[in-house]
């Protein structure tokens, strides 16, 4: 046996020297693409596309007959995806689908099998709906701190000579998003006719920023008495770059108390997760009783309330 391992280590040299060449250093020619060989106009769609686009008409079909949805488009563009309703629906539906598997695995037969199918599956729209105002807040944020720099583009395209729409458009081009997004809407509603102030004011409540709104007033109200709008603009601008400043100040400041309360947190869910996991006996007397299952209830309760009443003591409205 011993007499073959020194053959064995030389074949495998072989095949990794030939995997280097002839993969990596000296590969095969490309084949003609797929859609290279088929006749013009034949439109291959596979199965997988066919019921995944069964599967987004059903649901299309369902959320059209409901006035208000859990998944909007409204909330899907407020986060900045450019999905359908549909196919983030199936989306959470799938992820519920993988985690009630997964409650499955974990519960192992057990008598707690369908409630943590039932808690791992409620965890897709949750989570779902926890990262829709993750992202809907910080693209806001970051909305709010592009603001400053688009108002100096603005009166700038004002001063150059153009008209306020020109500036606006040459906002939408010039500047990044989310804040490029928002202004090139704004251009596209009075494009089909919407009136130029009533899509600012849409626009500032939309993204909640008294900033902005502070914005859609002074052009509105230079529209109807005249003036300077660009030395407006620069005035709103540096009122609007204190506040900035001011924001940034009290963020930092409340940094510490924030990560704090996440600690505070994660800290039991951390340790029970641990314990169950490394010593599954320190906690049966919680499952077999149904004193135990009170128990851990009114902890998940208490664990909530406490959450809920960091989180405000640690929010500071600005």
């Amino acid at each position: 046996m011993s007499a073959l391992v020194p053959y064995a280590g030389v074949a495998l040299a072989l095949v990794a020297l030939l995997v280097l060449v002839f993969l990596v250093i000296a590969p095969p020619p490309p084949r003609v693409a797929l859609e290279r060989r088929r006749a013009p106009g034949v439109v291959q769609v596979s199965t997988l596309s066919r019921v995944a686009d069964r599967a987004t008409a059903t649901i299309d079909g369902v959320i059209g007959k409901r006035s208000g949805t859990f998944f909007g488009a409204a909330r899907l563009e407020e986060a900045g995806l450019s999905v359908t309703p549909s196919s983030f629906v199936l989306l959470v539906g799938c992820a519920a689908i993988v985690l009630a598997a997964f409650g499955l695995a974990l519960a192992g037969g057990t008598i707690w099998t369908i409630p943590l199918m039932l808690l791992f599956a409620a965890l897709a729209p949750l989570g779902a709906r926890i990262l829709l105002s993750v992202w809907t807040r910080r693209r806001r944020a970051k909305f709010a701190d592009q603001l400053e720099d688009s108002l100096t583009v603005l009166a700038g395209g004002l001063r150059a000579g153009h008209s306020l729409l020109r500036a606006v458009d040459a906002v939408s081009q010039e500047t990044d998003p989310p804040l490029a997004d928002e202004f090139a809407r704004i251009m596209n509603e009075t494009r089909i006719g919407r009136d130029l102030g009533d899509a600012l004011d849409y626009t500032a409540m939309r993204m909640r920023s008294d900033d902005f709104q502070w914005v859609a007033q002074a052009i509105a109200i230079n529209r109807e008495v005249g003036g300077n709008l660009s030395d407006v603009l620069d005035q709103v601008g540096r009122t609007i770059r204190e506040r900035n400043q001011i924001r940034r100040q009290v963020k930092a400041l409340s940094a510490e108390g924030k990560m704090s309360a996440i600690v505070l947190i994660l800290l039991p869910i951390g340790v029970f997760a641990f314990l169950l996991l490394t010593q599954p006996g320190y906690f049966a007397g919680f499952f077999t009783s149904i004193w135990g299952a009170v128990a851990l209830l009114v902890a998940g309760v208490l664990l909530i309330v406490g959450s809920l009443w960091m989180m405000v003591v640690v929010k500071v409205k600005f």
